[in-house]
């Protein structure tokens, strides 16, 4: 066992969430040099969740099968998971979006505004609280004229996503960031008694379990990403009036099925709830009480399937006077101090990858597997929350615990630089080129069953096994 810088977090994180028979010994994670533009702690941060991802993967091999399988993760490659999506080629091309509308604005007084615009609705709204149309400079004198504080309390208001850049210390004031210090990084807690085993036997660890994942974007996404790398049959339900960006379902689909369900419609709740009922794990990363308010929260599920892991992911938090908030990495950055720093006094900047969905979806990936653990060993319903601004809590502490990388690159590599971890893959989008899985066992890299697909691809059943 080697576990280098990342043994710190890696233990804190197993702490904080009463794993204390992990088995450690099997991880082996080696060392390599920085390679994101930060001086953030990013890469043992990202090697300690990945390879929380992994003990938990062994452990329910050995559950199903007898077998141990050694895990082992490099680095290198999981500190640039944290910026999968930048990787990212469709037929040659690079694949990221972002509005250009999007990023930071100074305000009145010399404070600086984050505005998000990467949903035609969300910037089109956002406009309209300005006053403005969609020119930059416009944007500009616009925001200029108005308190920060008053943009994003407009916004939010409106159902808007805008933050004010906050220092630090002045999150820290904020009741919401008491709040959030006061819960733990990933809470589990167990209802009921029910016993549901794990199924014995099984080609990988997770097969022949469902999840039903009801995300968008990446954080939720992306554990149900992570669900399918190591067997999991994975559906992911979609509204067909919701936007999304193309990029994100693929980088965050590889794996899974991805079907259609609209809960306005008798027809769309029927299929949900079958899903439901036959489901291992359902995760719901939408807006908090968004799907409680259509009969499909924790408590609506765990009558309908008594054997149900539920996971939620939140931007802020269940708790606390934010929970409603809508939020995104970057906004979560925003406020909780991590982009307040910039780089040689230009004003605020956005890290140069996005941890807090990254590190969020695997964290997810890893609560839910524990719970099955748990399932298996104590029986029970097991419930897990997380949020981005706990993990940008968390992230906080361990840098204040691990310190800044004394060095760093000026920029992240570039796609050729990593071309020894990509595969290109031919899908319904085209050739995508992508970042293969981090984690091996045994030496063995994991692969994936199914190419990602267009949403709504699939139909809204669970498929044949």
């Amino acid at each position: 066992m080697s576990l280098g810088a990342a043994e710190r977090p890696l233990r804190d994180l197993l702490n904080a969430i009463g794993w204390d028979d992990a088995p450690v010994e099997r991880l082996t994670i080696e060392e390599r040099p920085k390679v994101l533009a930060t001086p953030w702690p990013v890469a043992p941060l990202a090697a300690a969740v990945l390879g929380a991802v992994g003990l938990a993967a062994s452990r329910i091999r050995e559950l199903r099968t007898g077998e141990r399988p050694r895990i082992s993760l490099d680095m290198r490659e999981a500190e640039l998971a944290m910026a999968s999506s930048s990787y990212l080629l469709v037929d040659g091309k690079p694949a990221k979006f972002r509005d250009p509308f999007t990023g930071f604005y100074e305000a009145a007084g010399g404070e600086w505004v984050y505005l998000h615009g990467n949903f035609p609705h969300l910037r089109d709204g956002l406009l309209a609280l300005l006053g403005v149309a969609n020119d930059t400079d416009a944007v500009k004198a616009a925001v200029a004229e108005r308190r920060a504080d008053h943009i994003e309390a407009e916004a939010i208001r409106r159902g808007l996503c805008a933050a004010r850049v906050r220092e630090r210390s002045a999150w820290l004031r904020e009741p919401q960031a008491a709040a959030i210090a006061a819960q733990p990084l990933v809470h589990l807690e167990r209802n009921g008694a029910a016993v549901m085993p794990l199924p014995q036997g099984g080609e990988r660890p997770l097969s022949g379990l469902r999840m039903l994942d009801l995300s968008r974007v990446i954080a939720g996404p992306m554990a149900g990403r992570t669900m399918a790398e190591h067997g999991a049959t994975v559906m992911r339900i979609a509204g067909p009036r919701l936007p999304s960006i193309p990029s994100l379902v693929i980088d965050t689909g590889f794996g899974k099925h991805a079907a259609f369900a609209e809960l306005d419609t008798a027809e769309g709740q029927a299929s949900l709830r079958a899903l439901a009922a036959d489901a291992d794990i359902v995760l719901d990363a939408y807006r908090p009480a968004s799907l409680r308010g259509r009969g499909f929260g924790p408590d609506d599920l765990g009558r309908l399937n008594p054997h149900l892991v539920h996971l939620s992911l939140s931007a802020f938090s269940l708790q606390g006077p934010w929970q409603r908030r809508r939020g995104y990495d970057s906004l979560v950055q925003a406020t909780t101090g991590m982009a307040a720093e910039g780089r040689e006094g230009r004003g605020p900047a956005l890290l140069p990858c996005q941890p807090l969905d990254y590190l969020t979806g695997y964290l997810a990936a890893f609560a839910a597997m524990l719970a099955l653990i748990r399932r298996h060993e104590q029986g029970g319903q097991w419930q897990a929350t997380l949020s981005l601004a706990a993990t940008a809590h968390w992230m906080w502490r361990m840098r204040d615990a691990l310190g800044d990388d004394a060095a760093y690159p000026s920029a992240n590599p570039e796609v050729a630089a990593v071309a020894d971890l990509l595969d290109t893959h031919d899908t319904a989008f085209g050739r995508v080129t992508a970042l293969r899985p981090a984690l091996r066992f045994d030496g063995m890299r994991t692969a994936w069953s199914r190419m990602p697909v267009p949403l709504g691809s699939d139909p809204a059943h669970w498929p044949q096994s």
